[in-house]
């Protein structure tokens, strides 16, 4: 990778040019209090951030990405609409793979602006397009916002609809649960003992392990509930599927989506949406012909993004994307108390960028 002081030029660069673009430069502490990342995330936040403490703070971490604090400060103080860009460090665990390094730089791009969403979509993209154009990386988009709103329409109880929702960024768990919900695979073992039996016969103590009786009554109780529960029919399950597995250009997926819409009417909202950025991004001078589409593309993001993902990428594995963004408006609800505030961008990795410069040469 380049050294750190032709990353930093590097980066420099990149925020120059999206301050020219209209975005104020802001800045966050590297050091973020623990408590707001964990309620967002819970704790799997701990697997992939490094962790610490401060005699002030208390839990803290290094700062795993500038998203979460830039939407804190903004939604506390920031006028509307507004763009912003900054620059720094961020600190993320590679244990999937020990060859990329947990400390690097990201440049990075926010809009904050409710009038049209599909506006700000295409402009942030086209932005990066821009940026990154001429370097033979492949663009590939995604929407959250479909597959969520899929999953929101699925015929079955508020409480599956949850545990799906809540694992749609996992897809090996999300299709555990899939399946079982749709009755393709049988409970985990042991599952219909415990909610046939009564796990306090011939016991005097009120807790079992860390778990008090009220608890272990209304997990015993949710159990039952879910045993009681008809599969997901299959024809539902088959279209998010489909949905999950299309890989087109954007112009094209298009009127496939509109498609499985007939007979998925929850996704309505979703794929006209999706309708509408595509023209926008017309606008902006992005032909969607160009463009890929896959349908599970940000699933293994993080948790924020609910709405149009994109991601550049060279054409070697040994690298990770050069650019990420995506739509992240409910998270301006969540840290804004209620208050809401339609939010989308992405960052550039500076030092990605270099290398495929260098490889170029």
């Amino acid at each position: 990778m380049a050294e750190k002081a032709a990353i930093r030029a590097e980066a420099a660069r990149l925020l120059t040019l999206f301050e020219g673009q209209g975005a104020s430069v802001v800045e966050t502490p590297i050091l973020q209090p623990a408590e707001t990342l964990l309620d967002l995330y819970g704790e799997d936040i701990r697997a992939r951030a490094y962790v610490t403490s401060d005699p002030a703070m208390g839990e803290a971490m290094l700062r795993p990405d500038f998203t979460v604090p830039v939407v804190e400060m903004h939604m506390a103080e920031g006028a509307e609409p507004a763009r912003y860009t900054y620059a720094g460090e961020v600190f993320r665990k590679q244990e999937d793979d020990p060859h990329r390094t947990p400390e690097y730089f990201q440049v990075g791009y926010e809009v904050f602006d409710r009038e049209d969403p599909a506006a700000a979509d295409a402009e942030v993209f086209a932005l990066f397009h821009e940026t990154l154009s001429g370097l033979g990386l492949r663009a590939a988009t995604g929407d959250m916002g479909l597959l969520m709103a899929a999953v929101a329409g699925l015929t079955t109880t508020d409480r599956r609809r949850r545990a799906l929702m809540r694992h749609l960024w996992r897809p090996r768990r999300f299709r555990v649960l899939l399946d079982r919900f749709a009755g393709r695979t049988p409970s985990p073992e042991g599952r219909e003992a415990l909610a046939k039996g009564d796990p306090f016969d011939g016991m005097d103590a009120p807790v079992i392990g860390l778990r008090d009786r009220a608890e272990i009554e209304e997990r015993i109780a949710a159990l039952r509930e879910d045993m009681a529960t008809p599969p997901i029919p299959e024809g539902e399950v088959e279209l998010l599927g489909d949905l999950m597995g299309l890989r087109e250009t954007l112009d094209n997926v298009c009127e496939h989506l509109r498609d499985i819409a007939v007979d998925m009417p929850a996704i309505s909202d979703a794929v006209e949406r999706f309708a509408a950025r595509n023209e926008a991004l017309k606008k902006r001078g992005v032909d969607p012909s160009e463009i890929d589409f896959e349908g599970s593309f940000g699933r293994t993001t993080l948790e924020y993004y609910d709405g149009f993902v994109f991601g550049f990428h060279a054409d070697r594995h040994d690298l990770p994307p050069v650019a990420t963004g995506g739509r992240y408006d409910a998270l301006t609800r969540v840290l804004g108390g209620g208050r809401e505030i339609p939010a989308v961008g992405g960052v550039i990795r500076p030092e990605v960028l270099l290398e495929i410069r260098g490889a170029g040469a």
